[in-house]
């Protein structure tokens, strides 16, 4: 049985995807990128803002399913250049307790949806 989970403090949907799919006490959210929900506009200013964008986008989804980024078992990390590593890096640790971090792996690509910087996938467990 699969439960959709949906908040309007997250971007909509732009295709035939749900913002997340919760199945038993497992979260599957959908890639997030940096629109931000209120004005539907794009954060790209800087990394760091649009990392920070597409963090609190997750932060979203996982709060409307009730839970938290302690609940984060993976995550995967879609990035256009490996030079901007750092900075995300940095943005995204700052939401994670080093010590119960989840699993992640960090992967350039070529392109990304409306040609963002980043993108990022969670799974989280209740």
């Amino acid at each position: 049985m699969k439960k959709i989970i949906f908040t309007e403090k997250a971007p909509a949907p732009i295709g035939p995807y749900n913002q997340a799919i919760l199945s038993g006490n497992t979260l599957y959210t959908s890639g997030q990128i940096a629109i931000n929900p209120a004005d539907g506009n794009l954060v790209t200013t800087t990394i760091e803002a649009e990392t920070t964008q597409v963090m609190e986008n997750l932060k979203a989804v996982l709060e409307a399913a009730g839970m938290t980024f302690e609940n984060v078992v993976k995550s995967t990390i879609f990035i256009i250049n490996m030079n901007d590593f750092g900075a995300i890096n940095t943005v995204y640790g700052s939401y994670f307790n080093e010590k119960t971090a989840p699993a992640r792996e960090t992967v350039q690509v070529a392109c990304l949806p409306k040609n963002v910087n980043i993108e990022i996938s969670m799974v989280a467990v209740l």
